[in-house]
C-alpha cells in the first residue's frame, strides 16, 4: 500500500520567495542600488571629506596617543623616566664610540649639547617611521573593528612620539645649561622646526604605513634603512666639517648630506639652541627647505595613504 503525503501549505515567506522575481536579468544593480540609497561598504571618500573626518577625530587622535605614550613603559619599574633615558643612554653610548674613540668632536665646539640635540631630533624621526610602518598592520583588530580615517592612526603614531620628545627637550635644556649654552631669544625658533619636522614624519610615516599594510616584512627591514640614514645624517659628528675643503671628498657629497632632510632639522635645532653652531654650517635657503621637505613628504604622504583607504585591514 502506499500512502501519499499532502505537501503542507506553502508559508507567508515562502510564497514572496517564488512570487518576487528579484532583479530581472540585465538590471543594472549599480543604479539600483543609488535609486535606494545604499553606498558601497568602506569606500574611499573623497580627499575633502576625508580630511574633514580626520579633523573631527582629533580628540581621538589626541587621546590614543596620549594613551600609547602612558602604556609604553607601564612595566618598567622606572616607568615614565624611560622617555627621558632611553635618549640619553643613546646619546652616552654615541659619546663614547664616537666622540672619544673616533674622535668625531674634533673641531666642533659644545659637542655633548651638539651631540644630544642630534640624536634627541633623529629619534623623533627614526621612532616616528617605525611607528608609523606597524600603524595599520599592528593594529588589525582596531582597523576591521571601527569605522574610522585610517590616516589617524599614523598621525596619532606621531603625535605621540612628539610627546615624547618633549620630554627629552627638558633634558636637553638641563644638558645645555650644565655646559655653559645661555638660553636666548633663538630658542624660539625651536617650536617651528618641530612644527616642520613633525609634518615630515607624519607624511613619511603613512608612506610607510601604507606600504607596511601590503608588505609586513617592511618592519624587520626598517631598523638597517633607518640605521643606513642616521649615519648619513650627521647626528654624530658636524657634515660641515668632515665634509669641508680638506677632506678630500667632492663637493656634491657634502651638498647631498646636508639636504639631506634628517639632516636639516636636526641641524635647524643645533642652529636654534647652540651659540656656537653658526649659520655658515646650514645649507643655503635652510628654513624653504625645511619647509618645501615637510610639504612635500606631509602632502604627498596623505594623498599616497588616502588612496589606499579601503584596503586597510581586508585580507
Amino acid at each position: 500500500m502506499s500512502q501519499v503525503l499532502d505537501p503542507p501549505p506553502p508559508t507567508r515567506a515562502s510564497t514572496r520567495a517564488t512570487t518576487d522575481p528579484g532583479p530581472a536579468a540585465g538590471t543594472d544593480l549599480a543604479a539600483l542600488a543609488a535609486r535606494h540609497g545604499l553606498t558601497v561598504s568602506g569606500a574611499r571618500p573623497s580627499l575633502p571629506q576625508y580630511i574633514r573626518e580626520l579633523w573631527a577625530r582629533r580628540h581621538f587622535i589626541g587621546a590614543f596617543s596620549t594613551a600609547k605614550l602612558t602604556a609604553q613603559y607601564s612595566q618598567a619599574k622606572l616607568g615614565q623616566v624611560w622617555q627621558v633615558m632611553t635618549p640619553l643612554l643613546n646619546a652616552a653610548v654615541y659619546y663614547f664610540i664616537f666622540g672619544m674613540l673616533m674622535n668625531t668632536s674634533r673641531g666642533v665646539e659644545d659637542f655633548v649639547p651638539f651631540l644630544v640635540t642630534g640624536v634627541f631630533v633623529w629619534t623623533f624621526t627614526q621612532s616616528s617611521i617605525m611607528a608609523g610602518t606597524r600603524a595599520i598592520s599592528g593594529n588589525l583588530g582596531l582597523v576591521r573593528a571601527l569605522h574610522f580615517p585610517r590616516a589617524a592612526l599614523p598621525v596619532s603614531f606621531c603625535l605621540q612620539q612628539l610627546q615624547q620628545l618633549l620630554f627629552s627637550m627638558a633634558a636637553l635644556v638641563l644638558i645645555l645649561l650644565a655646559f655653559g649654552v645661555p638660553p636666548g631669544p633663538s630658542w624660539l625658533l625651536a617650536v617651528p622646526a618641530l612644527v616642520l619636522q613633525f609634518l615630515f614624519n607624519a607624511g613619511v610615516a603613512m608612506v610607510m604605513a601604507r606600504v607596511g599594510s601590503k608588505i609586513p616584512d617592511m618592519a624587520q627591514l626598517m631598523p638597517f634603512l633607518l640605521r643606513t640614514w642616521m649615519y648619513a645624517s650627521g647626528v654624530m659628528f658636524s657634515i660641515h666639517h668632515m665634509t669641508g675643503p680638506d677632506s678630500g671628498l667632492p663637493s656634491w657629497v657634502g651638498t647631498v648630506l646636508q639636504v639631506n632632510p634628517a639632516a636639516v632639522y636636526i641641524d635647524l635645532m643645533r642652529f636654534a639652541l647652540i651659540d656656537s653652531f653658526h649659520g655658515s654650517q646650514l645649507p643655503p635657503h635652510v628654513w624653504a627647505l625645511a619647509a618645501g621637505w615637510a610639504l612635500v613628504a606631509g602632502i604627498g604622504g596623505f594623498v599616497y595613504f588616502w588612496k589606499a583607504e579601503e584596503t586597510y585591514g581586508r585580507g
